[in-house]
């Protein structure tokens, strides 16, 4: 790389970090850096090259499961279908130890595998389940915490925007990163419950045990509310993984099948509900896919600084195992996650790190679970925490402190969670070996 090229990457990375620190929004800060850069390396007819390309990568079938999957979920929102889940739960799990906080951690992870956005898994389950655990005189930190951080696993859990991201960028199968996170997401979901039980047990002040009766009638009613959940769940999932249709395919099917739950199963669609469904539909995709594509004058910019090469060249010949690369990306990416949402994390660091990933010998598949794994902790740490501001925006009974409380040993829980992925590979890689 030339003395000019280095001295352009140091004045594009503080130019972009400096309107990040300044709350431009992300697209803007992607979009100007990168156009600055062309502009200083290859001119004025570097510019006039972007809104071309800027086209060709919204020009994308993967891409267009992102708009379908967030309206599948704007869908399910309005339904109710988060408190049949979580009744369901709760009259199951109410007698073990902290038994409500671990039905609102199964209600949040079987609601993402429904819609995808962790916000709205907090939301739906947390306006319901707080209100509950509080009246039970559950600690407040301690019920905040639990659904805050199970809130993050609709991130992992597919259909999950942030794989759709990596997947169009990384041009990796899309199909195979959702059932690769199935099982992760599993695992992590069975860690926080047992989490929950043992604290409960330690302290029972911090989630109060009511022994009260529950029949086995009183049991199995609410599940048969649930069949929808199956439903869209094999709909989804089942013709990703049996190679019926592809992701794309799957989110249109999803859609569909969201709405007829919605007029067949809820009554809940009319004039006012659809309008409101596609305005919020329109705005988070909206919001995403600008990033993507003002993310690719990022991109350009960086295939003519050779940067991603160097790193690989970098990580290579660094003199210490690969491993020891990795974990230092992982430290890098978890700090950068902190500052900024996941999903403009991924479209800044992918054509950076994945060129020095796969030079080590690391599956790009393997990576990209892992990435979202580490990306999960950034919704539920400050400053920009989405989850954290979600569910107290829910909730007027439960302070910021005692959120941010209640949610910092589960950070702790992930950051375990990613260490046993990254040695145990397979946990993640298996599910995806089996598919066609």
């Amino acid at each position: 790389m030339e003395i000019s090229s280095i001295a352009v990457s140091l004045l594009v990375a503080a130019f972009m970090l400096g309107l990040i620190f300044l709350g431009a929004p992300i697209f803007l800060a992607l979009g100007f850096s990168g156009l600055l850069g062309i502009l200083l390396l290859r001119g004025i007819t570097g510019i006039f090259q972007i809104p071309g390309a800027m086209h060709a990568q919204l020009d994308s079938f993967v891409l267009v499961a992102i708009p379908l999957f967030i309206l599948m979920g704007e869908v399910l929102f309005i339904t109710g279908i988060g408190s049949d889940l979580y009744e369901a739960f709760s009259k199951w799990l109410s007698h073990l130890p902290g038994g409500l906080a671990i039905a609102s951690i199964y209600s949040c992870a079987i609601f993402g595998a429904m819609c995808g956005v962790s916000i709205a898994a907090v939301a739906t389950i947390g306006i319901m389940a707080i209100p509950e655990m509080l009246r039970r005189g559950y600690d407040k930190s301690f019920a905040a915490g639990s659904v805050t951080s199970a809130g993050a696993l609709a991130m992992l859990i597919p259909p999950s925007i942030l794989f759709i991201v990596y997947g169009s960028m990384a041009r990796i199968s899309v199909g195979k990163l959702f059932i690769g996170g199935i099982i992760p997401g599993v695992i992590l979901a069975t860690f926080m419950a047992i989490y929950v039980i043992a604290r409960a047990i330690k302290n029972p002040n911090l989630a109060p045990q009511e022994f009260k009766y529950i029949t086995w009638k009183e049991r199995f009613a609410p599940l048969k509310k649930l069949w929808s959940v199956v439903f869209l769940i094999v709909l989804v999932l089942g013709s990703i993984y049996s190679g019926v249709a592809t992701p794309t395919e799957s989110a249109a099917m999803g859609s569909a099948g969201a709405f007829l739950i919605a007029v067949f199963g809820y009554q809940a669609i009319n004039w006012k509900t659809i309008k409101g469904i596609f305005f919020a539909s329109t705005r988070v995709s909206g919001s995403i896919l600008i990033i993507v594509a003002c993310a690719l004058a990022f991109s350009n910019y960086l295939s003519f600084t050779h940067l991603p090469e160097m790193i690989s060249e970098w990580a290579v010949n660094l003199g210490i195992p690969g491993i020891g690369v990795f974990f230092l990306f992982m430290i890098i990416l978890l700090i950068l996650g902190m500052f900024v949402d996941a999903v403009s994390v991924i479209i800044i660091t992918t054509p950076i790190i994945l060129p020095a990933i796969e030079s080590l010998g690391f599956d790009p598949l393997w990576y990209g679970i892992i990435l979202v794994i580490n990306l999960e902790m950034a919704v539920i740490t400050p400053p920009v925490g989405l989850n954290l501001y979600t569910l107290k925006s829910v909730t007027e009974d439960v302070k910021m402190e005692e959120i941010l409380k209640g949610t910092m040993p589960y950070v702790a829980l992930e950051f375990g969670a990613l260490i046993l992925f990254i040695f145990i590979p397979e946990l993640a890689m298996w599910l995806p070996s089996t598919m066609g």
